[in-house]
């Protein structure tokens, strides 16, 4: 039986796969290799790895954990963990062959699933032209003409962030992301244009992005821009009554700990959602220093701890 198992390999669980084994820890770390960012070509922000891709940043990641005799790093998806007599046990595949191991406590670090509007073209510009971190993204877009493809009730928010970076900014709620009048009012101040008309598509070619194309054929100039997807939290696999709130999110203390004893949640998967990665990274070791200490002190009374 392992002492942890670590379900996802992004930075938040690659963290705590790393503090982890570093207490002396064996560790099973499981990951899909399908991360959400894997359409980006670089991340910003983390100290030292400014501008490295997201997915040497994970190869990196792994290469350090798995330099440890401690850990055990095995590509896998996981569709089963189960209470298992004081541990849980831990399920999944990968081409064929099975996973079948037991934990004495699991962290799920499995961050979440993105839905974009509907645009025929976004996959093809995003992680280039368009994307959907405004900490991470703004950047390298600031001061050219942007779109923002919104179609949810923070739109306004979230348009006057990425004001920040330039003043020239469409913002384009497809007429479905609602705004009010005192909305309206702040884009306006801001210097912020609204088209609530249906959008078709985004323009472009190989070169890069050059407009977004509304359905009534009128094509705006926009070299680039932002997009808000909604997110979606998968944890149908997880066999224990997690405590989630409104978004779906796993509602964990401030060390990561769930409401249910030896299970774990960090990274993306818990609330607010998504957060820079090198902010995911710091929950990973914030909760490996939490999961050894409930170790030690003995999982008999980690429920008396998260209440």
């Amino acid at each position: 039986m392992y002492d942890v198992a670590v379900i996802g390999a992004g930075p938040a669980g690659l963290s705590a796969a790393l503090n982890l084994v570093r207490a002396k820890r064996s560790v099973l770390l499981l990951d899909a290799n399908r991360p959400r960012n894997a359409a980006t070509l670089r991340s910003h922000g983390f100290l030292t790895r400014d501008g490295v891709s997201p997915l040497e940043l994970r190869k990196l990641g792994r290469a350090e954990v798995e330099q440890y005799a401690e850990a055990t790093v095995v590509q896998a998806i996981v569709d089963r963990v189960a209470p298992d007599g004081g541990g849980w046990r831990v399920h999944g595949t990968w081409r064929g062959a099975e996973v079948d191991e037991t934990a004495r406590t699991v962290v799920i670090a499995t961050g979440l699933r993105e839905e974009f509007p509907a645009l025929p073209s976004l996959r093809a510009f995003y992680g280039t032209a368009m994307h959907s971190c405004v900490e991470c993204d703004a950047y390298e877009r600031s001061g050219e003409p942007l779109a923002f493809v919104c179609e949810t009730a923070d739109v306004v928010d979230r348009a006057l962030l990425i004001a920040a970076w330039t003043d020239d900014l469409v913002v384009y709620t497809n007429g479905i992301a609602p705004l009010d009048a005192e909305g309206r009012r702040r884009l306006a101040d801001a210097g912020v244009r609204i088209d609530e008309r249906p959008v078709a598509d985004l323009e472009g070619d190989r070169s890069g992005m050059t407009g977004v194309r509304l359905a009534d054929g009128h094509v705006e100039p926009r070299t680039g821009g932002f997009v808000r997807p909604t997110w979606h939290v998968d944890l149908d696999w997880v066999d224990a009554a997690l405590d989630r709130d409104a978004e779906g999110l796993v509602v964990v203390d401030r060390v990561g700990r769930t409401t249910v004893p030896g299970l774990y949640a960090v990274g993306d998967v818990t609330p607010p959602g998504p957060e820079q990665l090198i902010v995911a990274a710091g929950h990973g070791a914030t909760t490996a220093a939490a999961v050894h200490r409930d170790l030690v002190g003995g999982l008999a009374d980690l429920r008396d701890a998260v209440q």
